[in-house]
């Protein structure tokens, strides 16, 4: 038997299960399909530490960070959680990167609660990090997304508006038409008006077969997975207690030793969260070892040591989570004919989930007739017809 509904959204991570709830609150027909249980570990969005921040300098990111923040507190409220169950305020800290005219003029044009600290007065702020050259603290405005809850509540948001919210279904094909698109599940089929595909890692294998030639000249981009190996870190002996450690950023000055980038926060009753920025393996998201590589862990406790004197190198919890990566690093969110494409977002798109969701709806709810555009040029796959993309330094959180 084949179900007809308004919208279909293929992918129940935290992207997808945004899309849905900001569908259902709009009073639309939405089905969310998950192929995973609650709570799995296969994707990006499990967990319970995310680090939500605004250091960003161009608008389009930073109009989706500050719509974002409010957004947070409306879905907490929506779902029935106290206030900051969801978004939790640290303050963060980020330091070592040669960007301080680009992210302050942008924090004060946008009135961004912010300050500027030496690395010594940091240390002496927060005797767990070391700091390397003038360190950026955002004061007001960045803390930590727990990405469980999130996911949770999106869902049972969207339900209580009457979204129809499926785990368990696989989707194995998605055939898009001039009038509607199919999806074919391993449950049956459901021909929608418009579907929107935010399934992270499975990304390149469900889209590619739906636009092996995409109409038009907007070619979806190569995207790269791979298996990222984070670690929650012990407190060291007489280390600040978790909850007065602010979320972290490190680029560190060159020549250094480090693959990448450096994020981190605490997870409360985890340890502190550290990790690289988007130089692990690759992987197949369906063939994955969930093993951390040695190599990498055995850096990332050389960099604890020196780095992150809160945290005891020695005491760890490895984490493996995948990341999807665009060659430029930015965002697909596009539409072609009546499929909403959400995907790449490159080890940094966590924070923005409501504001994506937000984006994700109103292209589904676009006349699929019109040419489509996207939130923002940065974001639309016409970027990728014209030519190769430069490969760009990914944003570490």
């Amino acid at each position: 038997m084949t179900e007809h509904v308004s919208h279909v959204v293929v992918g129940g991570g935290v992207m997808g299960s945004a899309a849905a709830w900001q569908l259902a609150r709009a009073g639309h027909d939405v089905v969310l399909l998950e192929r995973f249980e609650p709570g799995h570990a296969n994707g990006a969005s499990h967990g319970a530490s995310r680090i939500y921040r605004t250091t960003y300098s161009q608008p389009a990111y930073l109009d989706l960070a500050q719509e974002a923040f409010g957004l947070w507190r409306e879905l907490e409220r929506d779902a029935g959680l106290r206030a900051d169950a969801v978004l939790t305020l640290t303050g963060g800290v980020s330091h070592g990167f040669p960007r301080r005219t680009e992210i302050g003029d942008a924090f004060v044009e946008r009135g961004i609660p912010h300050e500027w600290l030496r690395p010594e007065e940091a240390a002496e702020r927060w005797p767990g990090l070391r700091f390397e050259g003038d360190v950026l603290h955002e004061t007001a405005t960045a803390g930590r997304v727990h990405a469980d809850r999130a996911v949770g509540a999106f869902q049972s948001a969207a339900r209580a508006h009457g979204a129809d919210v499926r785990h368990g279904v696989h989707v194995r094909h998605v055939h898009p038409g001039p009038g509607s698109v199919r999806v074919v599940t391993d449950r049956g089929d459901l021909v929608a008006g418009t579907v929107v595909v935010a399934v992270g890692a499975w990304s390149a294998g469900l889209l590619g077969e739906a636009f092996p030639e995409p109409d038009g000249a907007a070619p979806l981009p190569s995207l790269v997975v791979t298996q990222e190996q984070p670690a929650h870190f012990a407190l060291a002996p007489g280390a600040p207690a978790e909850g007065t450690w602010p979320a972290f950023t490190h680029a560190p000055a060159e020549p250094h030793a480090w693959p990448s980038g450096v994020y981190g926060l605490a997870t409360p009753g985890e340890g502190i969260k550290v990790g690289f920025h988007g130089v692990g393996p690759r992987t197949d998201p369906d063939r994955r070892t969930f093993r951390p590589e040695p190599g990498q862990l055995a850096q990332l406790q050389d960099y604890v040591r020196t780095w992150v004197p809160g945290a005891d190198a020695d005491r760890l919890v490895p984490v493996s989570c995948t990341y999807t990566t665009t060659p430029d690093h930015d965002f697909v969110l596009d539409r072609v004919g009546r499929v909403v494409i959400a995907a790449g977002f490159s080890g940094h798109g966590f924070k923005f989930a409501p504001s994506i969701g937000r984006v994700l709806a109103g292209l589904a709810r676009e006349d699929p007739d019109t040419s489509p555009e996207a939130a923002d040029r940065l974001f639309s796959l016409a970027r990728f017809a014209r030519g190769p993309v430069a490969q760009v330094p990914g944003r570490a959180g």
